[in-house]
């Protein structure tokens, strides 16, 4: 089983799941350091069934999203759980694939996916040239646990395993993909929002 078919066997049901209830838990903490322009447009990478753009949209007003996840049965989840169909799509891809217009967003959320990406630096590659200048891309994941001495860690939890990244490790990859690092917070527990901002030449 690979990771697309182990997230479609979970997405019925994922909203039911004790891990969804501490993610949703976390998207409230994050919306507390996230600022949106009135009319922004914003992108959420590995949305699986879209809570956090539910969220977003529901908080500000004018705001319109995107959802963008690997998973087809997150994705039909997604767009029929949402109650605001009129402000969000929601589309099958992965990041590096997807075709998003030059600086089209005002802010990029990844949200807990992260952690399974088999080439984090050509995902960060793919989301920087997407931000407005005045856009901010917030990684929010797990972190290794601070007693390892690790800046990277691997663990087999999943399909491919996971890998959790401490702020040095999510600084150094931005800077290589064209981010600067604004800020880290801890949100809920070992999990780390990491706010970035696109490189100004």
């Amino acid at each position: 089983m690979d990771k697309r078919d182990f997230f479609d066997l979970w997405a019925p049901i994922y909203d039911a799941l004790l891990p969804s209830v501490f993610y949703q838990a976390v998207h409230i903490r994050l919306l507390e350091f996230v600022t949106l322009p009135l009319h922004a447009h914003v992108l959420d990478i590995g949305c699986g069934t879209g809570k956090l753009l539910n969220r977003v949209v529901q908080h500000w007003p004018m705001v319109t999203g995107t959802g963008l996840d690997f998973s087809p049965a997150m994705v039909t989840q997604a767009r029929q759980r949402t109650p605001y169909a009129d402000r969000l799509q929601f589309v099958e891809g992965n990041v590096t694939d997807a075709q998003f217009a030059f600086q089209t967003f005002d802010a990029v959320f990844c949200c807990i996916s992260f952690l399974h990406y088999p080439e984090p630096l050509a995902a960060l590659q793919a989301i920087a040239p997407v931000l407005k200048p005045s856009g901010h891309f917030y990684l929010v994941d797990f972190t290794p646990p601070p007693w390892s001495g690790q800046d990277i860690a691997h663990r087999g939890i999943s399909p491919a395993g996971v890998t959790f990244y401490s702020a040095a490790a999510r600084t150094t990859l931005g800077a290589q993909a064209g981010l600067r690092c604004d800020r880290h917070a801890y949100l809920l527990g070992p999990v780390m929002m990491t706010q970035f901002s696109p490189q100004l030449l």
